[in-house]
């Protein structure tokens, strides 16, 4: 066969990731916090776009903008043919005798209008005669720059606080620049996760001075700040007490024991008896294992919920979005129509034109978004009613594939739709991941149990275990079985730690120590 070259045409279909699917793509898997943020930026850098008011004043639907650019700006009123056109105030004839005014009022201004801090009194004459002039001696900040916020008290920090100690205690530059370093290296809760050696190297000082401005720092309020870790945390708390003996000492330094609730083998190491290490531990018990925390940390985000669930009154499920989570955007044609015509060139238009595909792209991305997130969220709903109506026992196993198939759609969509968004029910609000789990068959061939259901059911078993009577994880295998879950051991025992529940002799050592 003879190779030759030759000109063919073909037409196929192939799918591209342009920038506007590749944007409607990152919208879908976004929460509603950095859905904000992104639509935010998107106004600030886009003149075609801007936010859409509903009638009751807040946010209205996704869609373009009025025609008409002679509304009222917002928060002012809309003019009536009853109200005075602009300019007649001025015109009108203002009273600026005080005799009129106080004639009208039938009072003194006094008495109407008392002096202000900043407002100087009228001068005293007979001070005038004197020859002395009239000076306003009220101080600046009760005049116009008066600011009331000034006088707020400012919520005292961990890092402004050890400051404050700071001064008073160094005095060489080197030391505070040393000191500096170290307080602005502590995390939230007081703690120094940092290397000395690296610092000294990175601060160009001897190791020694940096341990011996540390050493400083660990006598600061409040006490057991500068620690390197739990232990030494505790320590630097019971040296400030006066009661780091070494019968403390050596409880200290074997602390896992503690958490083991291992009280033999701690009255070994510390050579005490019964008694004192009972008073040992509730001194123990009595320390702030995290001194910084007293003075607050960042402020959390309260969970907003992108969808609710409500109890309908014919007894179904009532599937809403959250509009406040919602961004809306307008595309305002008329101010795109405007500039258009008073374009100079074929650059400016162009510019105008990429503008407004980007705005109604954005504008559609939105909606689809709205409409997809209800979608996925309306058969996620139908899939778990039992949940919402009997409770957690209910929840039923499911994975993204039933989604996808049911709405048509594909597992990747239902992937991205699912991150970040969160559903409030009438038993609480829950990721939209927390619905989605494995499945664990049953003993006599019935309908598969979710994962998170039997997670459910072990926790309850051991919450209602008594002192006397642990359940292993041997027993606990038993008892779903005997409820109709088939259910390995390692399974239980992979449950039980991943809910941070000890291992039924730690569980026995610590219900003991209770009773």
């Amino acid at each position: 066969m003879a190779i030759t070259t030759k000109l063919e045409m073909r037409q196929s279909q192939s799918l591209i990731m342009t920038p506007q699917l590749m944007q409607a793509i990152k919208l879908l898997q976004m929460s509603n916090l950095d859905l904000v943020a992104y639509v935010d930026a998107e106004l600030e850098r886009n003149p075609l776009l801007e936010k859409g008011e509903s009638e009751t004043g807040g946010t209205g639907d996704i869609g373009d903008a009025p025609a008409s650019d002679d509304r009222p700006a917002q928060g002012e009123p809309a003019a009536t043919g009853d109200e005075p056109q602009a300019g007649d105030w001025m015109e009108s004839q203002l009273e600026t005798g005080s005799e009129a005014i106080a004639t009208r009022l039938d009072t003194d201004l006094g008495n109407v209008f008392p002096d202000e801090p900043g407002v100087p009194s009228s001068p005293d004459p007979a001070a005038l005669k004197g020859g002395d002039s009239y000076k306003n001696t009220s101080s600046s900040s009760a005049g116009e720059d008066y600011n009331l916020e000034a006088f707020v008290a400012e919520e005292e920090s961990l890092v402004s606080s050890l400051e404050d100690q700071m001064h008073l205690v160094f005095s060489a530059p080197a030391d505070k620049l040393i000191a500096g370093h170290l307080i602005n290296s502590l995390d939230e809760n007081g703690y120094l996760f940092l290397d000395l050696e690296e610092t000294a190297l990175q601060l160009g000082v001897s190791l020694e001075r940096v341990e011996s401005t540390l050493a400083i720092l660990q006598t600061f309020e409040p006490a057991g700040v500068f620690a390197r870790g739990l232990a030494e945390c505790l320590k630097l708390q019971l040296v400030e007490r006066n009661r780091f003996d070494p019968a403390m000492e050596a409880l200290i330094d074997n602390i896992e024991l503690l958490a083991k609730h291992d009280y033999a083998a701690l009255r070994r190491v510390c050579s005490v008896d019964d008694e004192d290490l009972a008073e040992m531990i509730t001194e123990i018990k009595a320390l702030d294992p995290k001194p910084g925390s007293v003075f607050g940390s960042s402020l959390v985000q309260p969970m907003v919920p992108d969808v609710l669930i409500r109890r309908s009154p014919d007894g179904t499920w009532s599937v809403e979005l959250n509009t406040d989570t919602l961004p809306k955007v307008l595309v305002n044609q008329t101010y795109y129509a405007t500039i258009t015509r008073n374009a100079r060139n074929e650059v400016e238009k162009e510019y105008l034109t990429d503008c407004l595909q980007t705005a109604n792209w954005l504008v559609k991305s939105l909606d689809q978004r709205a409409k997809t997130v209800l979608k996925v969220s309306t058969e996620i709903v139908r899939q778990q009613d039992g949940f919402l109506t009997y409770g957690i026992e209910h929840l039923r196993p499911l994975n993204l594939k039933t989604i996808a198939d049911a709405i048509g759609m594909h597992e990747s969509t239902i992937s991205r739709v699912t991150s970040n968004k969160y559903m409030a029910t009438p038993r609480g609000i829950y990721e939209l991941k927390y619905f989605f789990s494995s499945a664990i068959s049953a003993t006599v061939g019935g309908d598969a149990h979710s994962a998170e259901s039997v997670r459910h059911k072990i926790r309850q078993m051991i919450d209602a275990e008594s002192p006397s009577a642990i359940l292993s994880d041997d027993t606990i295998v038993k008892n779903l079985k005997d409820d109709g879950v088939d259910i390995a051991r390692r399974t239980v025992a992979k449950y039980r730690e991943a809910m941070k529940i000890p291992s039924s002799v730690q569980r026995r050592r610590e219900k003991r120590a209770r009773s």
